[in-house]
């Protein structure tokens, strides 16, 4: 049996569960799980299915061509169909700070990750012992204000040559031009210390002790051409008080980056994330 997950959104109308259901089941599929919600605002619909097939790749794009003819045109659907069973190919950005970095791959290591890392590229040399350790192919490309087109042009062909199918930024100290992002659209997961839209910049922790707040927080988004507007996918929260210098902000904050960074992973992963009007809808 073949596991396959269906993402869909389109307008709200009536029949859509039922349509999606019984087309399935008559193409002798098995729907295995459902969760579906109406934004009553905007009068979207999302869903995401997941359904079993005892069927080999050929008819299942068959049935992609028929889903397409049959429900999707007649529903103005925006839809996507994933192989559940197959690992997607990750690349890991890093610099220096290596928090995110060892939480990811002692999660990969321990099969909680169900993906594969095929490079790590970095600005630094300084992470490479850790990737090496990890058996990680590490690819060193320095980055400048001179140099920054050419470096992305190196990332982007090493990203080709791997089939990389979407990037994690575990604390990669620089901005990603609109270019590259363009090519990797909503395929670019970042981690951002602090609770966005709040105290945004390069020193949110400090700015967070310096305004005397109770709670501290990070963000993990996929990345648009604004650096820190993109598409929210988790948050977290640590609170804080007077006794709390900025020094223990940026420890707490540092454990919320390693959780919530692993979580969005997991979404994108698991196939539980759909975008729409620079918001995300993430299912349970």
């Amino acid at each position: 049996m073949k596991k396959t997950t269906l993402l869909i959104n389109c307008p709200d109308r009536k029949g859509i569960i039922a349509t999606v259901t019984n087309f399935i089941l008559a193409k002798k599929g098995n729907t295995i799980y459902i969760e579906q919600h109406v934004d009553r605002e905007l009068k979207e619909f999302f869903m995401r299915l997941e359904c079993e097939f005892d069927e080999d790749e050929e008819k299942l794009a068959l049935f992609k061509e028929s889903f397409t003819t049959h429900v999707a045109e007649n529903y103005n659907m925006h839809w996507e169909m994933y192989n559940a069973e197959k690992k997607p190919r990750m690349a890991l950005f890093v610099s220096k700070y290596n928090h995110c970095l060892y939480d990811i791959l002692g999660r990969y290591a321990s099969g909680e990750l169900k993906v594969h890392i095929p490079i790590i590229i970095s600005n630094h040399e300084d992470l490479k012992p850790i990737a090496d350790a990890f058996d990680i192919p590490f690819k060193y490309i320095p980055v400048t204000t001179d140099t920054k087109r050419q470096a992305e042009t190196q990332q982007i062909e090493l990203l080709k040559e791997y089939k990389i199918d979407f990037i994690v930024l575990a604390r990669y100290m620089q901005i990603i031009s609109s270019d590259f992002i363009d090519q990797f659209p909503y395929k670019i997961i970042n981690i951002h210390r602090s609770f966005l839209p709040a105290f945004p910049g390069t020193k949110p922790y400090h700015s967070a002790y310096e305004r005397g707040v109770k709670i501290i927080g990070a963000t993990s988004h996929y990345v648009t051409s604004d650096p820190e507007g993109g598409p929210i996918i988790e948050q977290e929260i640590a609170r804080v008080s007077h006794i709390h210098n900025a020094d223990d902000f940026m420890l707490k904050g540092r454990d919320l980056e390693k959780i919530v960074l692993s979580r969005a992973i997991k979404h994108h992963l698991e196939r539980k994330l759909l975008v729409y009007n620079n918001k995300t809808v993430v299912f349970s």
